[in-house]
This record gives C-alpha cells, structure tokens and sequence, in this order.
C-alpha cells in the first residue's frame, strides 16, 4: 500500500509542481485549468466556511464566540458533575501511564502509554509553539493563567469522552478495534431512547473528522512545516515538492500500519520531542530565575483585566484551536479515536488516563513557551504588536530562543516539524475511523491514498479555503460531542463511582510492567 501511495504522490508531484518539472508544459493551459479549479474551489469552500463560521463563532456581542462558551461550559459541568476527577484522580493517572495496570491479554490494540502519546501527538504541535506565543502578546502575562484554567477544565471533557470511547467500542474478531465518538453518541444515545438523534449527530461528527483530518490535521501541518523551514533556508520554499514527497512517504510508511505502528512511533518520538523543549525552554527560564517572581506575580495581578482574559480565552482557545493546535482539543472528541485503542477492560481507567493529556499540552509545554517569551521580553517586541498568524508566533518563539543561545532557534524548528508530524499521522488514524464508519472497512485503503496525497498538495499548493472550512468543521466538532456527552453524563458517573470505590478500597488490581 505505501508504495502504491508513493507513487500517487509522485504522480501528483510532476502534474502539481511547476517550478520543478518541465516548467513550459505547464504554465499554459494545464497551469491556467488547475488555477481555475483551486480558484473555483476556494470561492465554494470560501461561502460554505463563512456560514460556518456566522453560527459557530457567534459571539452575542461579547467577544466571546459561541464554540468557546460551549467548550468551556461543558468542561466546567463535567468537572462539577465528576466531582473534579482531573483532580483527586491524578496520582491514579500517573500510576497507570508507568504501566502499573497494564495487561496484554486486556481487549485492544496499543498500552495506556501509547494510547495516550497517540493522543497527543494529534494535540502537540504548533499552537504549542506559535499559537501560545501569538496570545500572550496579545493578552499579556494574565492569559498564561486562563490557558492553566482552560486546560483544568478540558481535562475532565477529555475524561468523559475517553471513558464513552471505551465503553463503546468495537473490537473485532481479529482483535483490531474501531471506536470513537460516533459510536458512544450512536450507541449511547439509542440506550437513552435518542437513536435517531444519535444516528445524526454520529453521522454529522464523522464527516467533520474526515473534512478536518484532511485540511488542519494534514494539509496545514504540511503547509506550514514548509512554511516554517523556510525560515531556515529558502532552499526549503524552492524545493517544496522535495519535502512534499518526503513527507508523503514516511506518513504513508506509518499510517499502512495502523493504530499500532503509530503508538510505536508516537511513543518515541513525542516524550523525546517534549522533553527536549522544555528542558531547553527550562534552561532559558533558569538563566533568567531571578525574574521569575515577578513574572508569577504579574501573570496572576493581570488575569482579570479585560485584555488578560479577551488574550486568554481568545488565543489560547480560539487562536490555538484554529490553527491546528488548540492546545488540548478537550471537548472536540478526537482523543476519544486513539484512547479507544488502549488495551483495558476499565472505561474509567483509560479515561483517568486521558485527562492528564492537556495538563501536559497546556500546563507543561504551553506554559513553558509563555514563559520564554515574557523571560525574555520576547512577546513586547514592536514587530511582532498587533501580529497574528503561526509563522509570526514561530518567529517570536524563535527570537526568544536565540536570545538565550544564538541558533537555539534550530531547536524550534526541528521541533516544530516533528510535531507537525506526529498530528499529520494522528489524525490519518482519526480520519481513517470516521470514514471507516461512513463508508464500511474495506474502503479505508481509498482514504489512506487519498490522505498522502493530500500530504503532497498540502506542500505545494496553499488552499487557503479547504484550510479555512477543515478548520470550522473540526470547531464543529464540539457541538455533537458536548450535547451527546452531556446526555450520557449519568451512565459515566455510575462506571466511575463504582471503579474508584474498588480503587480506593484496594480492590483494582496492578500488574507488572509491561512494555508491549
């Protein structure tokens, strides 16, 4: 399959790439018939996202667009009705991430770890490093404490669709399993009596995941990678099909193997990737300690002005999800795709172990690129007031760097790519389920290739568009997800009163560590 993949990709490089083949051939007709079609498809995709976005970004005049008053309600109503689970279960969390209960002859696919670096391989990326960058210097020093609450929030909406994921999946006879949020909303509301609601809401979320696992789950991440090595050599700009192809290739290597190639991989790469940011990020912040206090005292003395909360909530929610990062995706349901896989027989554990998934996105690696950025006064800089956009908040993270250690900003950049990555083979995973779901197993070998060769006209070609609209549906995302979740709320609670009770009782039994 992945050579099959290759060799599309290929093709599409020599029809897509005029600046590196036979530049006359295609700089006339067929050049002038692919620009009208990429303007034809950004002119329908461009009316279809302003509708889109006219319902989901509605913001009552307040500033406040209604997806983000529909994220934050939801994680502050699981948090309560959970008793703040993210909470009290945290030690527990920790515990089984180590492998403490892990057990290979449990239903699924991949461990609790792989599960998890699975999940944030999807939710690690470039927001972490530009988007975070961007909402600072536009909210100042109080938005680093809404990002902290925002992610305390969002760990108790990951709990409750991770736990629904694993209460409602499928695992086949040759023990591969499919689940997902159109499965617990299908299944979960049908015992509700709701199963035409379901069935539609399960539906809709699984062509949102498909048109968002293509645009910001692929193409962006591509896009901007290219985007974003340019910053280091032009060569990359110039020879973009290069890196088109080359990307094309390793996503398809991985991605033919499924869930389990992609939690070996991720589970290499992302604690590697993670832990070299922010130990460098804690290096800079180490040479500047004597600072630090006043910079916590600052943080948390301008939390409540106006500006501190619009730059918050705004760019750590709005400016973070949009751009391929929203630093957790809590209440999106997409983590919901990989803890599925986790081999347990304990809904509630998997769960437990999926909300410490944005404390780790959002408190550790988001809080360690705002604090570099205010350290080093980074953020006040006169180029970058008033700025938006990944590539000015990459370049702002960038001068942060270097100011500690010129070319600390090849850290950045090496970064950057692999998180990019890691999201482009995590939402193939995500993609491949829903479409699974949609169009039945035996057509996800169409989606694969559709999906690298989406990987290569992400590197070329910039759809501006297709970008925008992937990116309102993967907002959209939330509204099927919350509703139904909220709905299922009772038949969680019932599963977690029942395992912490055995949990606190002793009675939950651990294994040896396992490394499988």
């Amino acid at each position: 399959m992945f050579f099959r993949c290759s060799r599309f990709a290929f093709l599409m490089g020599l029809f897509l790439s005029r600046d590196a083949f036979a530049q006359d051939a295609l700089a006339g007709e067929s050049s002038g018939a692919i620009q009208m079609v990429i303007d034809l498809l950004n002119a329908g995709l461009g009316a279809i996202t302003n509708f889109l976005s006219s319902i989901i970004f509605f913001d009552f005049g307040l500033g406040l667009p209604l997806v983000i008053i529909v994220l934050v309600g939801g994680g502050i109503y699981y948090s309560f009705y959970c008793r703040w689970i993210s909470l009290r279960g945290m030690k527990h969390s920790i515990d089984v991430i180590r492998g403490g209960y892990d057990n290979p002859d449990h239903p699924g696919e991949i461990s609790h770890f792989k599960a998890l670096t699975s999940a944030l391989s999807a939710t690690v990326g470039q927001g972490n490093i530009a988007g975070v960058a961007i909402a600072v210097s536009s909210g100042g020093p109080g938005a680093v404490f809404w990002m902290i609450v925002t992610a305390f929030l969002g760990m108790a909406s990951k709990f409750v669709s991770c736990t629904l994921s694993v209460m409602y999946r499928r695992i086949y006879p040759d023990g591969r399993v499919s689940g997902g949020p159109m499965y617990y909303l299908e299944q979960g509301l049908k015992e509700k009596g709701l199963g035409i609601l379901g069935r539609v809401m399960a539906v809709i979320f699984a062509v949102l995941t498909v048109g968002g696992s293509l645009g910001i789950g692929n193409m962006f991440q591509v896009n901007q990678t290219v985007e974003m090595l340019g910053t280091v050599s032009e060569g990359f700009k110039t020879y973009n099909w290069v890196v088109g192809l080359l990307m094309a290739g390793v996503v398809g290597v991985v991605i033919s193997g499924g869930i389990k190639r992609i939690g070996t991989v991720t589970a290499g790469i992302v604690p590697f990737m993670c832990g070299l940011y922010v130990l460098t990020s804690f290096l800079i912040i180490l040479a500047r300690i004597t600072e630090l206090p006043n910079l916590i005292v600052n943080i948390i003395s301008q939390a409540f002005i106006p500006e501190a909360m619009y730059g918050g909530f705004m760019g750590a929610l709005v400016q973070g999800v949009r751009r391929a990062a929203f630093s957790n995706e809590a209440g999106l349901g997409s983590a919901a795709f990989a803890h599925a896989a986790a081999k347990t027989d304990e809904p509630v554990r998997q769960g437990i172990v999926a909300m410490i998934g944005p404390f780790i996105d959002t408190v550790i690696i988001c809080l360690m690129t705002a604090l570099v950025c205010m350290i080093t006064g980074a953020y006040l800089l006169p180029e970058f007031q008033g700025q938006s956009g990944y590539l000015v908040g990459i370049q702002m993270t960038s001068v942060a760097f270097d100011s500690f250690a010129p070319g600390s900003r090849y850290v950045i950049a090496i970064v950057a790519m692999f998180f990019a990555y890691t999201t482009v083979i995590a939402w193939a995973y995500y993609g491949e389920r829903a479409w699974e779901y949609l169009f039945g197993l035996r057509s996800t070998l169409t989606y694969r290739i559709v999906f690298v060769c989406f990987v290569f006209i992400g590197s070329v070609t910039a759809l501006k568009s297709v970008v925008d609209f992937s990116d309102a549906m993967i907002f959209a995302m939330a509204f099927p997800n919350i509703v139904g979740c909220i709905i299922m709320c009772p038949q969680i609670k019932n599963r977690l009163n029942e395992y912490w009770g055995r949990y606190k009782a002793g009675e939950i039994k651990a294994y040896p560590r396992n490394t499988y």
